[in-house]
């Protein structure tokens, strides 16, 4: 999903470049009365891509904007492309039928990133939002309700902040004068608990902000869920490739393909019968972008793709605790907490 400039799904000024498009490309090996789905479509780079070369793509997005930006394409490629707001754990449920291949661009868009008004971002000021699909508990229910300690773990888990504690104490603190509302109000509490950017350093409320965004989306649960979808709902043959662009879920997709690839991925930290038959043929070699892609897209740096092809042996079972996905994202209590 994350991008620079370029050339849009519809042709017209672009806000969105692929990452590793490419090697993806290659990874699934598109062709005539191959059937593709895209569970992140975003501004449809991959999916054109997978269009152009002979496939037909169905293209799931949470985002209701960009199904909707995405009209455009359907027009172009005329009963090849199919266009569904969902989230890709509901891949099974939505395609229907066995696919070729599954891609997955995980994390947020460069679209929302940009959009000061769906909250995304510490660089541009607006509504505390980060909603993915336009509904549900959003940031600010969680800045302004949480306790301390819940804030904590959300920060520290899956935002890998080290200040955690912290941020969590002070934000409890101001939210007991004035209530959180914008972006800008949450980034400058994290500065003055860390001090303003330095000129070698990420900016200070990055991991913040990613650990919320992820908690409000359930970023993680989803990936680890779509994962399970994909292994039920692939030929044999069909090919898996995921693009993330964090160590949580690179970790996550490593843990899965190693579980699901045969008995020469067997480790400690995985049961004894997750390679007994393995899903997955044994995984495709890692690959992150080059230099020119890097200098081309900035954005793109901390990405990497995995890949592995299905094998002729049954789905295993669905278990998200087997890929160290956090326990907060296990349960459904989210919008509990937000009353």
């Amino acid at each position: 999903m994350m991008a620079g400039p370029g050339e849009n799904a519809g042709g017209g000024p672009a806000r969105h470049i692929p990452v590793l498009l490419a090697e993806v490309v290659a990874a699934l090996e598109p062709a005539p009365e191959k059937r593709i789905l895209d569970g992140t479509f975003g501004a449809g780079g991959y999916t054109r891509a997978l269009l152009e070369a002979g496939a037909d793509v169905i293209a799931i997005d949470r985002d209701p904007d960009a199904i909707a930006a995405g009209r455009a394409l359907v027009e172009e490629f005329p009963g090849r492309l199919r266009l569904e707001h969902g989230r890709f754990s509901e891949m099974e449920r939505i395609a229907g039928e066995p696919l070729d291949g599954v891609v997955l661009d995980v994390g947020v868009s460069s679209m929302q990133l940009d959009e000061a008004e769906r909250g995304f971002s510490f660089r541009k000021d607006g509504p505390l939002d980060m909603r993915m699909g336009r509904h549900g508990i959003s940031a600010a229910d969680i800045v302004n309700r949480f306790k301390a300690g819940e804030l904590a773990r959300i920060f520290g888990l899956l935002g890998e902040e080290r200040h955690a504690g912290r941020i969590a104490r002070a934000i409890e603190k101001r939210r007991a004068e004035k209530p959180f509302e914008t972006t800008g109000d949450l980034s400058a509490i994290v500065e003055r608990v860390l001090g303003q950017k330095r000129p070698d350093q990420i900016h200070p409320a990055t991991r913040a902000f990613q650990g919320l965004r992820i908690f409000v989306n359930d970023e993680l649960g989803e990936l680890a869920r779509a994962l399970f979808a994909a292994e039920r709902i692939l030929k044999p043959g069909g090919v898996l490739a995921v693009v993330t662009f964090h160590s949580l879920e690179d970790r996550i997709v490593k843990r899965f393909l190693a579980a699901r690839s045969g008995p020469q991925a067997q480790s400690r930290h995985l049961p004894e019968a997750a390679a007994a038959q393995p899903g997955f043929d044994k995984p495709m070699k890692p690959v992150a972008p080059g230099e020119a892609e890097t200098a081309a897209n900035p954005r793109a740096r901390s990405a990497h793709l995995r890949a592995a092809r299905r094998s002729i042996h049954p789905a295993g079972p669905e278990d998200l605790k087997m890929l160290g996905v956090p326990a907060l994202f296990v349960t459904e209590q989210l919008g509990e907490k937000a009353r």
